[in-house]
């Protein structure tokens, strides 16, 4: 069959990308289709030209060295040495109208009674609360962890899949062990979509997506269509429920992904100057029965001037000014010191207990066809295991070839 392309990714987050990079460097003829008007997806570094271009995170914050395929990509486009160290600070909670030490929140002699659990105690299979609760301690569980839980994932942890978080990885020791870039962790995004083997088109809205012999037709809403030998979809759960093809082939793998459940999170950015703020560095803050579930600060990168943080709030719980007078609190500033200030929407799975059967059961639906699904919603919600799983994708469809 003569198509256009040997492979179309449709979504241009860090999972889409990484599957559209690891095709490309294999010299297939590679398209990645972008709703949106940027690439990145949760990868969002905004920046203030007003302020001197200063940026600060409003998604993922903290790239690792035991990133393996991240490393890989960064390789590739001769990144790896531009990675800037995090400096470090440590976070603080915010409870009762009040900063205080994470210490003050920790139950020791559970801790210490329990601790050797972690060496027995099986995680697979079990929900956070049920492991961590068991490995830790449940005063320690519920004063601490699963503020600290929530505030990674931006959701309510009780019933996320144990083992979906801090999953471990090897380490490379010739890179730094927690990094950043001096444009911010966006710049890995735009550095992929920047590739002369790719073709990235932003503003694409995908009408349907329809089988063609053993490949695919993308039909977009202005009347385009695309043929691919290859297809990969790359978005949130939701929305690959609706784009899957029709036909019956792809019928069990639809109803399998519509039954997992998205957390919408409504991120503050704000940005003070250096003189506005009377609060000592600090890496964020760990919110305990808030409207917010972190805030997540740009200390870790120091500038001259300016100081910047993204609030993580519940959805719905207060309106956009009531969100700010909330931010300004936990922080100790003054609302009319503000210097620039974003609002942003992200979305994050919700996963839960049984998560990795309902993926067993997907792949199985999957297998044999030329359609490959790609997400922070299979292995974890990290860049990295977002891109393990492009990767395991992509050696599906092309096999594992250099």
């Amino acid at each position: 069959m003569s198509t256009d392309f040997d492979h179309i990714v449709i979504g241009a987050g860090i999972s889409g990308l990484g599957a559209a990079h690891f095709s490309a460097r294999r010299g297939l003829s590679t398209l990645v289709l972008e709703s949106s008007d940027r690439v990145g997806g949760c990868i969002n570094s905004p920046s203030f030209a007003a302020l001197d271009g200063f940026w600060t995170e409003a998604g993922g914050h903290t790239c690792f060295n035991s990133y393996g395929h991240m490393l890989s990509i960064l390789d590739d486009l001769d990144l790896t040495r531009q990675v800037q160290p995090k400096l470090k600070v440590g976070y603080k909670l915010w409870k009762d109208g009040k900063r205080r030490s994470i210490l003050s929140a920790l139950h020791l002699f559970e801790a210490a009674r329990s601790i050797p659990k972690l060496f027995k105690e099986p995680k697979d299979g079990r929900s956070v609360r049920d492991y961590y609760g068991a490995v830790l301690g449940q005063r320690n569980y519920q004063d601490l962890l699963q503020h600290a839980f929530q505030a990674v994932i931006c959701q309510p942890a009780d019933d996320y899949p144990a083992e979906a978080l801090f999953r471990r990885k090897p380490r490379r020791k010739d890179v730094i062990k927690a990094f950043t870039f001096a444009e911010g962790i966006e710049a890995i995004p735009t550095a992929i979509a920047a590739q002369k083997t790719l073709d990235v088109r932003t503003g694409q809205q995908i009408e349907r997506l329809e089988s063609e012999g053993e490949g695919f037709r993308v039909r977009l809403q202005d009347g385009t269509a695309i043929s691919t030998a290859h297809l990969t979809l790359a978005v949130p759960p939701d929305v690959a429920a609706t784009l899957l093809p029709a036909e019956s082939a792809f019928e069990t793998a639809r109803t399998l992904v519509a039954g997992i459940g998205m957390a919408e999170i409504e991120t503050l950015v704000l940005v003070f100057r250096q003189t506005d703020l009377d609060l000592p560095p600090i890496a964020g803050l760990i919110a305990v029965e808030d409207a917010f579930y972190s805030a997540v600060s740009r200390d870790f990168l120091p500038d001259a001037q300016y100081r910047g943080f993204a609030f993580h709030f519940r959805p719905g719980t207060l309106d956009a000014d009531a969100q700010v007078r909330r931010a300004c609190q936990a922080l100790g500033a003054a609302p009319e010191r503000i210097a620039a200030q974003v609002y942003v929407h992200n979305r994050l799975p919700a996963l839960r207990h049984g998560h990795f059967q309902l993926v067993e059961q997907l792949d199985a639906a999957l297998a044999g066809t030329r359609l490959a699904l790609t997400g922070n919603w299979f292995l974890g919600v990290s860049m990295e295991d977002a891109l393990t799983r492009s990767h395991s994708e992509h050696v599906r469809l092309f096999g594992a070839g250099a």
